[in-house]
C-alpha cells in the first residue's frame, strides 16, 4: 500500500513539474543510477552495474537531445555532456570506478550549476 502512494506521489510530482524541474530531476536520476552502479561494481554485481551505468547513459542522451541551441552555451553543455557520456561508457567497459567516480563529479557540477539558475531565475520572478 505504502509503495502504491509513493509511486503515485511520484507519478504526480513528474506530472506537475516545470522543464526546469524536470531536468533537475533527471540530473538527480543520472546520480543516483551511477551511485548503484558504483555500489554494483564494488560488490562486483556487473549485471547491476551495466544495468544502471546504461540508465544513467540515457538520461545524459536525454539532456543532450534536449539542448536548446538558439543559446550560446548549447556548445559548452554539449562538450561536458559528451565527456560525461564518454566517462560512463568507460566505467561500464571497465567496471571502473575511477572513470564512474569522474563522471559523477561532473553531473553533480552540472546540477548544482542548474540548481542555482532556477535559484536566481525564481528570485527574478518575484
Amino acid at each position: 500500500m505504502d509503495n502504491n502512494i509513493a509511486n503515485a506521489y511520484q507519478r504526480n510530482a513528474i506530472m506537475t513539474a516545470t522543464p526546469a524541474e524536470l531536468t533537475l530531476m533527471l540530473y538527480d536520476g543520472a546520480i543516483k543510477f551511477c551511485n548503484i552502479g558504483m555500489m554494483a561494481i564494488e560488490k562486483k554485481e556487473i549485471e547491476k552495474a551495466n544495468t544502471n551505468i546504461k540508465k544513467a547513459q540515457a538520461i545524459i542522451t536525454e539532456l543532450r537531445a534536449t539542448l536548446d541551441h538558439k543559446y550560446p552555451v548549447w556548445e559548452d553543455f554539449e562538450r561536458v555532456y559528451e565527456y560525461i557520456y564518454r566517462m560512463l561508457v568507460e566505467a561500464n567497459i571497465h567496471k571502473d570506478t575511477e572513470a564512474l567516480e569522474e563522471a559523477l563529479k561532473r553531473i553533480r557540477e552540472m546540477r548544482d550549476t542548474w540548481k542555482e539558475v532556477m535559484r536566481k531565475n525564481a528570485e527574478a520572478a518575484k
